[in-house]
């Protein structure tokens, strides 16, 4: 009888723990991994306001499980960044790892996504490279190539016959510069020089000083989101705003999220890129009014529509798998065709990349404000690192 009444005890109290809503397996939980701190932190605030944002408009639960967003610095150190992917996925158990704010960090998690089998969502770093890393990658951020070829044909095509190419000596600088290089090449201009900058401590001046020197019509910049600001300053120190250079790019040297502070020398720089806080979408007009107002005036950048649209496949994922996690999630995540902030874009079933239009943009004032200001869109561009 004494044995009887503790199995039904131990019964009872299995199944008050299962319906407990704290329980592992009534939480869904997503595991985030960003530069919170030091020279990239814009990156992790951007990405996590977006997150949060998503979860305030879209609900606490998916699929009957709470939702449970967990985020942690990885100080922008990629043997960081591997050891906290190693305690979500073994002690806290996430169903999904998220956010990834530089190539390497990505990179160095993709093994442990492998063995794990745990859906690894992208929504920063962008070498073209990355989603073959792993089969459990997903991006929902961009693939420099898609942003570099828009911007070689818009160069070329636009009287620029001669160019310098200056980029960070990393993974997605080199895509920068290799596909901007070979779509001038294609259409007949030169490149004088093709310069790389140091990712630490990166000092501008003697590599604006040898743009100077070497006299092109445009210098063609890579580097990461968050570093353009110190980049305008140096432009505007050395003289080349006034020289006749033309300073031309992807989309992270004219940042959103630090482009007012960069002041007037901004003005009129073209870039290439996916996301811009001035996308004329009434979707888009609502996510800006959204996000500033929940983040005290604070405007999205790319790293922010990169969150949320990944927020967006994941919850859309889940629904579809009743909140299962693993290779039904991420087979849930492929193929996702929806209209974001940045306009039409899904997630390509072959590669796990995003594909999406690509805005050439100019940087105006607008009521006292700088923004990139589109004029010009090339549509559903799939990376071209992929495409051959």
């Amino acid at each position: 009888m004494q044995s009887k009444r503790r199995l039904l005890l131990a019964s009872l109290m299995a199944t008050l723990t299962w319906l407990n809503p704290a329980h592992a397996q009534d939480t869904f939980k997503i595991g985030f991994i960003l530069p919170m701190t030091g020279p990239f932190a814009s990156t992790g605030k951007q990405i996590e306001a977006a997150a949060r944002l998503y979860v305030a408009q879209n609900g606490s639960s998916v699929a009957g499980k709470k939702v449970e967003l967990i985020f942690k610095d990885d100080t922008g150190a990629p043997d960081v960044t591997k050891r906290i992917a190693q305690e979500l996925v073994v002690n806290d158990k996430v169903s999904v790892l998220a956010g990834f704010g530089l190539t390497p960090l990505a990179l160095a998690t993709a093994p442990i996504a492998t063995q794990s089998k745990t859906p690894l969502v992208v929504m920063a770093a962008a070498t073209s490279s990355i989603t073959e890393a792993s089969p459990f990658v997903i991006r929902t951020s961009f693939a420099l190539p898609q942003a570099a070829v828009a911007m070689g044909d818009w160069a070329a095509q636009n009287g620029i016959k001669k160019a310098v190419t200056m980029v960070a000596d990393y993974g997605p600088g080199i895509d920068a510069e290799k596909y901007f290089k070979e779509r001038l090449l294609l259409n007949g201009a030169q490149v004088l020089e093709s310069l790389r900058i140091p990712m630490r401590n990166p000092d501008f001046a003697p590599f604006l000083q040898k743009v100077r020197d070497l006299k092109p019509d445009a210098v063609y910049v890579f580097v990461p989101s968050g570093v353009g600001a110190a980049l305008m300053k140096q432009f505007a120190e050395r003289g080349l705003d006034k020289s006749g250079i033309r300073l031309i790019g992807t989309g992270d040297i004219t940042d959103d999220d630090i482009l007012n502070g960069m002041g007037d020398v901004a003005l009129g720089v073209v870039t290439a890129h996916h996301y811009s806080a001035s996308h004329p979408s009434a979707l888009n007009k609502k996510f800006v009014e959204a996000f500033s107002k929940a983040n005290q005036g604070m405007r999205p950048n790319f790293m922010a529509v990169g969150g949320y649209d990944g927020m967006r496949v994941i919850y859309e994922a889940a629904k579809v798998t009743k909140g299962a996690g693993g290779q039904a999630l991420l087979d849930a995540m492929k193929g996702q065709i929806f209209e974001s902030p940045r306009g039409p874009m899904f997630i390509d079933a072959q590669t796990r990349d995003v594909v999406h239009n690509i805005y050439i943009r100019k940087v105006e004032k607008v009521n006292g404000q700088l923004y990139n200001q589109e004029f010009a869109t090339i549509k559903d561009v799939k990376d071209p690192g992929k495409s051959k």
